[in-house]
Order: structure tokens, then sequence, then C-alpha cells
């Protein structure tokens, strides 16, 4: 009670000691933020002086995701936005610049040009109509504030938004035509430059050279100082140029079945194969549950006991599991086998009938769909009901007289299969809707039936089957292979404990301790997936946020159960790599280079006989090279010594050239003039041609690299 009473006496004083720590946090919090309210938290990029807005862009990037569908991630979806956001405004610039733009009549025969296969637009005669398009326009204008306020089109729905997006982007298309139209008019190749094209493919030189290789020289002989690195990384920028990245490291903690949860897993499903009494709580009784081995209803029991459903289909050995094929399909019927493991489940198998079945059918059909089913024409009005009877009647009209088939393919809406008077052939393996698959291949030559699909009703008749042989229906019993609850809570505790050991340890020692494997990975800003781990972008987000520091680690959930202990390891800022990071591919370069000067210094000679006689090295010759391919036979690419030898006249002989694998000489032995042609045009547009292909690319990619880009998306993603 004292206690409680000071606290009273003091509740101004806590009050207010409270208040400056919210403050404090706030501010440190703004402090924190600072540079994202500098660049601004509505500007998700600018480009050439334009901003693209946030909010725009965000619902750009959810009309998208809507679009597209679980199958990309929302981040793969934010980068396909962002390009074409960018592509935008690098090449609006250009049409401002060009006075390009898109008139309301032009604009009209683009909607028509889009749209003209649209039954929405159409009228009775098939035909695009304009009045039609403006209503529908009208109307998404109309409920745009109603909910819901989407119309269908097409296969998707839409709104007045989305409308008005996709007829800037069907204009900005438009704009782009016309912009690169104009520059690929401006790439023809000239004549002179296909002349200068043939001549470099067929003048040619015979030459004989040697080569002392940089091998001769071991590389312990010679030495790369870091100052010898930053030196050649100062003078080879291009080549050293990086993004800022995070290293990070991770030990994996994974979810996965140990080999008692294994031995749980197929004891449980062989105690499925006998009967067992069981008390049921209503009769207050003990009865008798049917195991695998007795029941009667075994579709019912597989679909209780089994992760994977019951098939009610007969299948060949071919499409079995490839690790239990042979003895299954060799069972007689009532036997099982397994439990065996097949693609993450126990299975325990057993087959229950046996026919002999073709594996591959020719039928033809008629197909009459109904409102509703799948994939059917808009044009369709008849209910499930009017369908099944035009098939019945259709099919009495067959039955009749046979030859009628073929002059009633005009009442099926398959139209593929009409162009072959109806006949379809397929295997068994093949993807058919079940029903059509099972008429055609359980049934015999000559059968012919009314059978419904989800397409519609079909009137199908067989006309040959091929290579019958035994086919089998097998129930299987599949249960996956998970970790038990105890696996789990061990995986759990193992990662804790790995956690509280590097409070105070080394994350590798740590780590080689417990024979944990360490993965190291380089992340850039905007990387979602880890190589290993699957999607991870919350991973990233804490790899680059100004709190985490060199050393910091962090625990994350893994897609799939389990855990990733992950630690920071190392900052690379952007800009040029470091020699630690360089010395990779720039010692063999550094080498290279001192090993040609310490070659030179021991060569004294003057010809190529001389150079490889005191060097103890062969001569060599190579026939017919052209500048069109840099090739020396015996030596590879090396451009730079076949440009001094085209540089030579007959009997001439070069000095040292340092080249790609060697210091070279070289003796030209033969020169050959190509004979000029009459007309170079030919080659002039196979020229044109590929660079007419390129030029789109290739002039984007470089208005972007000279487009200013603040890219802000990580703040945000």
């Amino acid at each position: 009670m004292a206690v409680l009473s000071k606290i009273r006496q003091r509740s101004l004083f806590l009050i207010l000691i409270i208040a400056l720590a919210l403050f404090s946090f706030v501010l440190s919090d703004l402090f924190r933020n600072s540079g994202a309210l500098n660049g601004s938290q509505d500007v998700v990029a600018t480009v050439n002086g334009t901003d693209i807005n946030r909010e725009e862009f965000m619902q750009k990037v959810e009309n998208a995701q809507r679009m597209q569908g679980p199958g990309a991630s929302s981040t793969q979806t934010m980068n396909r936005v962002y390009e074409q956001e960018v592509r935008k405004a690098v090449l609006q610039a250009q049409f401002e610049e060009l006075g390009l733009s898109v008139e309301k009549e032009q604009m009209r025969d683009l909607l028509k040009q889009n749209f003209s296969s649209y039954p929405e637009f159409s009228n009775e005669a098939g035909m695009f109509d304009e009045n039609k398009l403006n209503e529908f326009i009208a109307n998404l204008k109309a409920i745009q504030n109603n909910t819901p306020n989407r119309a269908p089109l097409g296969n998707f729905q839409i709104n007045y938004y989305e409308w008005v997006n996709n007829e800037a982007s069907i204009a900005e298309r438009a704009k782009e035509q016309v912009y690169f139209n104009m520059i690929k008019a401006g790439v023809a190749s000239t004549l002179a430059e296909a002349e200068t094209d043939y001549m470099l493919e067929n003048e040619t030189v015979d030459l004989k050279y040697v080569s002392v290789p940089y091998t001769s020289i071991a590389d312990s002989l010679v030495e790369v100082t870091k100052s010898d690195i930053s030196k050649y990384i100062s003078e080879n920028k291009g080549k050293y140029e990086v993004e800022e990245s995070r290293d990070i490291a991770f030990v994996q903690f994974e979810e996965v079945a140990s080999v008692q949860d294994e031995e749980a897993i197929q004891a449980n499903l062989v105690k499925l194969l006998d009967d067992r009494e069981e008390f049921n709580k209503v009769t207050k009784a003990n009865e008798t549950v049917y195991g695998f081995r007795s029941t009667k209803n075994i579709e019912d029991f597989v679909n209780a006991n089994s992760d994977i459903k019951y098939n009610d289909s007969f299948v060949f050995k071919s499409t079995l599991p490839t690790v239990a094929a042979d003895s299954i399909y060799n069972l007689p019927v009532g036997e099982f086998y397994g439990p065996y493991k097949d693609n993450g489940f126990f299975k325990l198998s057993k087959v229950v009938a046996e026919t002999q079945m073709p594996d591959s059918v020719k039928v033809r059909h008629i197909l009459v769909p109904y409102i509703g089913a799948t994939r059917v024409d808009p044009s369709v009005t008849d209910t499930e009901e009017e369908a099944e009877a035009t098939a019945d009647s259709i099919l009495n009209l067959i039955k009749t007289k046979q030859s009628k088939f073929v002059d009633l393919l005009e009442l099926s809406s398959d139209k593929v299969s009409n162009e072959k008077e109806g006949v379809i052939e397929f295997g068994y393996n093949q993807s058919f809707a079940p029903e059509f698959k099972a008429f055609s291949f359980e049934n015999n030559v000559g059968d012919i039936d009314v059978v419904k699909t989800s397409f519609g009703y079909h009137i199908i008749e067989i006309l040959d089957q091929k290579n019958r042989s035994r086919a089998v229906k097998v129930a299987t019993i599949a249960q996956k292979i998970e970790p038990s609850e105890e696996t789990i809570d061990e995986v759990f505790n193992s990662a804790s404990r790995f956690e509280v050991a590097i409070q105070k340890g080394d994350f590798q020692e740590v780590a080689k301790e417990n024979n944990y494997a360490v993965k190291p990975v380089s992340v850039k800003v905007l990387d979602e997936n880890i190589p290993g781990l699957g999607s991870q972008r919350a991973m990233v987000r804490w790899a680059y946020d100004a709190e985490t520091k060199v050393g910091d680690y962090k625990r994350f959930s893994v897609p799939g159960g389990g855990y990733a202990v992950v630690q920071l390891v190392k900052v690379t800022p952007e800009g040029l790599m470091s020699p630690e990071n360089a010395s990779a591919t720039a010692i063999a370069e550094i080498r290279n280079a001192k090993k040609a000067k310490m070659i030179r210094e021991k060569i004294s000679a003057s010809t190529v006989a001389d150079v490889a006689k005191n060097q103890g090295v062969a001569t060599r010759s190579a026939s017919a090279v052209n500048m069109k391919n840099p090739t020396l036979s015996g030596a590879g690419l090396e451009p730079k010594v076949i440009g001094v030898a085209f540089g030579l006249k007959e009997g001439e002989t070069s000095k040292l050239i340092d080249g790609n694998k060697g210091v070279y000489m070289v003796e030209v032995t033969k020169v050959t003039t190509a004979a000029g042609l009459d007309n170079y045009q030919p080659i002039a547009n196979r020229l044109t041609t590929s660079r007419v292909n390129a030029v789109q690319s290739k002039a984007y990619n470089a208005l972007k690299d000279a487009a200013e880009i603040e890219d802000n998306r990580a703040k945000f993603y």
C-alpha cells in the first residue's frame, strides 16, 4: 500500500517522464527517416525531372496484379510497372520535343484496331460498331462511383479508371511506333558500309607467327600488389563499377520430417490395412471399422484417409509412380504394395480392377454447348436441358443413318475438329475431359452415345482403337511426409539456441561447432528471392535498413516451414569495386601485362624464326585470316594480333605484340585482295535489316542510360 501511495503522489512526474520518452521516440524516428522525407514520401521515382507519383503508381501495380493473377509476386509486378513508367517518362520527353501526339480521330482508329474482335462492340452483322463502344465507355463513366463499379469486357472486368489508363497506353504505343519508325528510317546501311563489310570478310592474309605464352612464366614469379589492383581499377572504371549491395550469411533451420516421423507415418498406413473395433458414442457399442483390405467402398475409404483423392480411372504401367511401377503393375487384383516413398508422400496402393484398353483412339464428335459451359461462345443461348435434348435428337438421327454424322457437323461448336469432319485422335496420357476420355477408351469401336462434359454435350462415335494392353485401376492412400509437432518444436529450439550462442560467440564459429552450413549471399536493394529460401523481401529490407549494422543478426521465417538466422556481413556502397573484390578478375590481367613486359625484355630477335629459336617455341602458320573473324588457328581469338597483320605488306614482319594469350610476332606471307562486286545492295539490305531489328531496344537503352533517374522504390517495397 505504501508503494501505491508513493506512485499516486508522483503521478504527474511519471506522466511527464512517459511523455518525454514518447516525444524522444518520435523525434528519433523522424531523424532516422529524414532522408526519406527529403526524397519525398510520395515519389516512387524521378525521371528527367518528372515525378512518378506513389499513389498513382500503387494503383497501377494493384491493377496489374489483378490482371496477372497469383502467378506473379507483388515485387515482380511492381518492377514491371516501374519499368513501364520509366519508359513512358523517358520517351515522353522525346515525344514533346518532336511534337508527337495522338489526335481524336486517330484514337478512334486505334480503339477500333484493338477492340474490333470484342463481341461487346459488334453489331448484329458482327462488324465493329463505334456507337456500342461509346455506349460502353459512357456506362463505365456513369457507374464509376457505384459499387460494384466494374463491367465485363471479354474475359475480365474493368472500371472507368482502368479504361482511361488503357486508352493512354494505346496512345503511348502508337507514339512509340511512330518515334521508332523514324529512327529505323535513319539507320539504313550505305553502299560504302556494305563494301567495307564485304572486304572485312573476303580480304585475307596468310601469315607465319610465333607466340611466347604467358603461361611460360610461373605466376609465383610475378608480384601483384594492392596498389597495382587499385591503379588497374581506376584505369578501367567501366569494368569495375558496382551497384550498392549487401553481403549476408544465413543458417537455415528446416522443418523436415525426422526418421522417427517417417516411421510413424508408415506405421499408420500399415494400421489402415486391417479391420479394427471402435466404440460408437451414439450407439454406445463397439463397431467394426473395415480396413483397406476388406472395405467395399474403396473411394470413400481412400478419400477419408488419404491426402490425395481417389482416381477412378484405369491407368497403364507408364503412368504409375516410377519408384513402384513394376511392383504395382504386376500385382493381381486385390493385392497391395507399400508403404513406399514417392514425391513427398508415403503411399499404400491396392489394385482394385484390371481391363484391356487401347493406348490411343480415333473418334469423331459433335459438341452442343449451353450457357455456362467451359469456353462457351457468348452467342450460345441454350439452357443445359435444351442442349441435352438437342444432343439426344442428333444421336437418334445418326443412329438411323450414320452417314448423316458429317452432314450434322454444322450443329457442332467445335470448329477445329469440324475442319477434319469432327475427327480427333489422341493418346490416353493426353489431357482431355475425363468423361470424354473414359467413353473413348473404355468402350468398343463402333459405339456411339451422348456424353456430358464441362464443355457441353458430345455425340461421340469411336472409329478406331490401337495397341490394347492391360490397364489397372489403383486405389492409393497417400500421406504427406511432414514433421511432427515434436520435430517442429525442436527446430524452433535449435534456432533459438543458435541465436543465444551467437550473442557472445562468432556467427561462423558457432555454426561450425554445431555442424550448421553457413550460406553466403549477396543481395541488391530490390531483390526479392534468396537462393535456397525463396521469397524473402523482408530479409533484404532488413539488410538495407539504416539501423542494421555489420555483424547484426535476425531470425526470419522461411516459406514452407522453418527459420533462417541471418547476419549482415558486409556493406558495399555504389561506386568502384574494392581491390579485394576486384582481385578475382584484375589480378590475371595485371599479371599478364607484367609477364608481357618480362617476355619482351628477353627477346632481342627481329624475325619470327629467330624468336622461335631463341625462346624454344614452334613457328606456326595461319591461312586465309580475315578481319571479320579475327581468329588464329592454334591460338584462338586474337583481334589485336590480326589487326596488326592487316597493317603489314606482304613479306613484312611486325614488332612484338601483346595478345590475349601471349606475346606474338607475325610475318605476312601472302595478301589476297578480294575482287569487288558489281552490286553491294544485297549486303546493304542485310545490314539494314540487322540494324532495324536491333534499333528499338538499343535506342531506348541509350535514352535510359542518358536519363537522370532517381529510384526510390526501396523506400516503399
